[in-house]
């Protein structure tokens, strides 16, 4: 039994596991290379320290994809500040269905996008044309002349950008290892709280220079330079994402790649699907509790930051300009990537961990200062605490 498998659980031949799946060797996606090649501990660690620094890097630009992905569908609450609203003739609650419209199309897309991905012999090629189509409705949302224009481009950038957060989860599993799986994976999230500090920046010096250049407003810049911005990544995605470990890239040798098979091949063994139950994963995750459990909880995260498409629009009752207020923005966000950071290596240490999780997450008070006070540094406070408890 390898030490992949001693790490989780030994089983018995007795044992099943229904919610695992079972490493299948008729598996296309699998060469099944020769495990002798491997023999040398010393070797493999080799090969393997240097297959892990590649996935890496790799993991490093997802990142980078990540927070355009993030800036692009938040960007709308900071062109919010500089006219969106009058110049789309926008009244009552249309922003709101604006900012909801984007959530109707991710929603719809997830499941069925990751059910054709795992279909594809290249899911990177799919993937890039996902991330280019949704950088062309971020500049089409600049470029709409109404607000049932704005809606439409809104609903078909959440379809596009469906299809990149839980298909680089489903890429990322058939690469690393369950033990190395859940720290790229911190990492990789992290990126929407970097995106959000960034974004705020980024759209503080769009709005404050770019307004009426070409005879367009700030706002309508905004899209088109982060829009535009997603499209380049989009053509360096199609090198760089990964496809699965059994397609032939030039950026891993032979070497590399048999081992990246075997990684897999020896994270499944000595954990068998229970045969009685020859149901599809789709099936197997609806009917499985603790899916819903955690799909609850995820769903009551969300909803409370959701506050986030709208937190220029809180900062700005401070009464400073666009521009400052934009850039009281990002502290926030990066006290909360700091914090993200924190709880993420305090697991580590029990102890540590359940207090910075009992301590932060009681955002009760900082909320009710919020709504309850007029003065400014108070308010500010009470942002920052409300937005680090909730990363």
């Amino acid at each position: 039994m390898s030490r992949t498998v001693w790490a989780y659980q030994r089983l018995d031949d007795s044992e099943t596991y229904s919610d695992v799946e079972h490493y299948n060797s008729s598996d296309p996606d699998i060469d099944h290379p020769d495990t002798a090649e491997f023999d040398d501990p010393e070797r493999r660690r080799q090969i393997e320290k240097g297959l892990l620094r590649k996935l890496d890097l790799r993991v490093a630009f997802l990142v980078l994809v990540y927070i355009m992905n993030y800036m692009d569908r938040n960007n709308v609450a900071a062109a919010r500040l500089k006219g969106l609203e009058e110049d789309l003739g926008m009244t009552g609650g249309q922003f709101n269905t604006l900012v909801s419209v984007l959530y109707v199309g991710y929603v719809l897309a997830q499941i069925p996008s990751n059910m054709f991905l795992d279909r594809l012999t290249r899911p990177s090629v799919y993937i890039s044309f996902c991330i280019f189509l949704w950088g062309v409705f971020s500049i089409s949302t600049g470029a709409a002349q109404s607000f049932h224009a704005a809606l439409v481009s809104r609903l078909f950038l959440g379809l596009s950008e469906a299809v990149f957060y839980p298909g680089i989860l489903f890429m990322l599993s058939r690469w690393y290892k369950r033990d190395e799986l859940g720290l790229r994976m911190a990492y990789f999230t992290c990126g929407s709280s970097i995106a959000n500090a960034f974004g705020a920046l980024t759209a503080s010096g769009i709005l404050s220079t770019m307004d009426n250049r070409l005879g367009y407003a700030a706002w309508r810049w905004l899209f088109f330079i982060e829009g535009s911005l997603t499209c380049i990544l989009s053509a360096m995605a199609f090198y760089i994402v990964p496809d699965f470990p059994s397609t032939p890239v030039s950026w891993l040798t032979t070497e590399e790649r048999m081992l990246a098979q075997q990684r897999l091949e020896e994270d499944l063994s000595g954990v068998e699907r229970d045969s009685s139950k020859n149901r599809s994963g789709l099936v197997e995750a609806f009917t499985d509790w603790t899916v819903w459990w955690l799909a609850i909880a995820l769903t009551a995260l969300n909803a409370s930051l959701s506050f986030g498409n709208f937190f220029p629009t809180l900062a700005a009752t401070m009464g400073f300009g666009p521009t400052i207020t934009l850039l009281l923005c990002a502290p926030p966000w990066i006290v909360g990537v700091a914090t993200s950071f924190l709880v993420m290596r305090s697991v580590l240490w029990p102890t540590l961990s359940v207090f910075v999780l009992r301590t932060l997450t009681d955002t009760r008070i900082p909320s009710r200062i919020v709504s309850g006070t007029l003065l400014v540094r108070s308010r500010r406070v009470s942002l920052v605490s409300s937005l680090q408890s909730r990363r």
